[in-house]
């Protein structure tokens, strides 16, 4: 198996190193993300209050997204990643400590170090793939390929995630689950330093810094409909959905984290088959179009959703089929709009482009992670899906005017 891994091609070998990377990060912040859900909401903190412990994560990967792109075309993408992992250390350390110092400001601390280790450990593996294919229409369509592959997979590490996080509560308890994820992912960060390459990324030409906001129209309009896209998910699955089901239908943490794993498993396993969904991509305005009615799609199933729960049409059953059926087709939208930010970005100095993408992106979780806890909290899950077909129609407008700009 070694001597096989020692025959394979550079580019594929740093590939794999960089999707474990994605992959061992990926599921120490699923875990972590459902641990801070659960033992909060275990104490008595209301959405609201639990949603604002998120809020600083949020902030933070939009300026991280931005500045983090920068970071990367003038440093090199190794060193983000590397940064991103050992912060992640950082701030899993911070809340391994007695319960009466876990105040909502100091979690918020924490949690602002994670969210700026996440989205630099994210905008590195998703702008370093670029410089491992060709750039010719057989490395486009193996750019999809890889980027299906690696967004699909970190979801469904995700997934596990979430299980494990619900799992390692009830097993161990709180500092005992987040000593458990040190561990784990002190072993990837020390194979990250030996092994990946310190020349990925970092630009022939050194870019300046207010060069961050200089985006072309299709890069601005995807950027936004990326931004309502997230808000449109975030808005009732982060917070108010875990909250509904623990308090509705009374399930235990084991429940509520294990549907939520499966959920988000599910997810990535179809964002990882999106090429064999949607076809392979032949050009980027083919890719528009594609990405066009799969958002409109997206909008009239959140919308059936909505009405359905709004007239407590068999609830058990609608919540859970429906957000089955809502995240396989929002799976499709966040693998098409992945594989087109990379497409789009230019090749000198790439992470500048898809650090401004994720800086939207980032801003979209913001946005639906802070509407999540306050609309849920005052009007209820049913107004959160709502909040979620309006955020979805923008994404569908903003993506028709992206179809009308000439693209190759």
């Amino acid at each position: 198996m070694l001597a096989q891994l020692a025959n394979l091609p550079s580019s594929i070998k740093q590939y794999l190193i960089i999707t474990g990377n994605y992959w061992a990060f990926t599921l120490t912040d699923g875990a972590l993300r459902m641990l801070v859900v659960l033992y909060f909401h275990q104490l008595g903190y209301g959405a609201f209050a639990i949603a604002m412990l998120f809020l600083f994560y949020e902030i933070f990967g939009v300026i991280t997204n931005l500045v983090g792109g920068w970071l990367g075309a003038y440093l090199g993408l190794n060193k983000t990643m590397n940064v991103g992992l050992g912060l992640q250390l950082v701030a899993l350390a911070m809340l391994c400590v007695p319960g009466d110092w876990l105040t909502v400001a100091y979690v918020m601390a924490a949690q602002a170090l994670s969210g700026i280790a996440k989205d630099l450990n994210k905008m590195s593996a998703k702008s370093a793939i670029k410089y491992l294919v060709p750039q010719d229409d057989a490395g486009q369509s193996q750019l999809y390929k890889w980027i299906a592959i690696l967004t699909g997979s970190k979801n469904a590490l995700k997934g596990v995630g979430f299980f494990l996080g619900g799992l390692l509560l009830t097993v161990f308890g709180f500092v005992g689950a987040l000593v458990s994820l040190i561990a784990l992912l002190s072993v990837a960060w020390v194979i990250s330093l030996i092994f990946l390459k310190g020349d990925i990324g970092k630009a022939k030409n050194k870019p300046k810094f207010k060069e961050l906001f200089s985006k072309s129209r299709a890069i601005n309009l995807l950027s936004a409909a990326r931004l309502c896209l997230f808000a449109a998910r975030d808005v009732w699955f982060v917070v108010a959905l875990p909250v509904y089901l623990a308090a509705q239908f009374n399930w235990d943490h084991w429940w509520v984290s294990g549907f939520m794993a499966l959920w988000v498993i599910a997810y990535g396993l179809v964002q990882s088959q999106a090429p064999r969904i949607t076809g392979q991509s032949d050009s980027n305005s083919h890719s528009v179009k594609k990405a066009y009615w799969w958002v409109a799609l997206l909008s009239g199933v959140t919308g059936i959703l909505a009405l359905l729960m709004q007239f407590d049409v068999a609830v058990h059953f609608t919540l859970v089929i429906g957000l089955l059926i809502f995240g396989g087709v929002f799976a499709v939208n966040s693998s098409l709009h992945s594989y087109l930010i990379v497409s789009f970005a230019k090749n000198d100095g790439v992470s500048l482009d898809v650090g401004f993408y994720y800086m939207a992106n980032a801003m979209g979780r913001l946005l639906g992670t802070v509407l999540s806890g306050w609309v849920f909290q005052i009007y209820g899950l049913v107004a959160c899906l709502w909040v979620s077909v309006c955020l979805l129609i923008t994404a569908t407008l903003i993506t028709f005017f992206l179809n009308k700009i000439r693209l190759n």
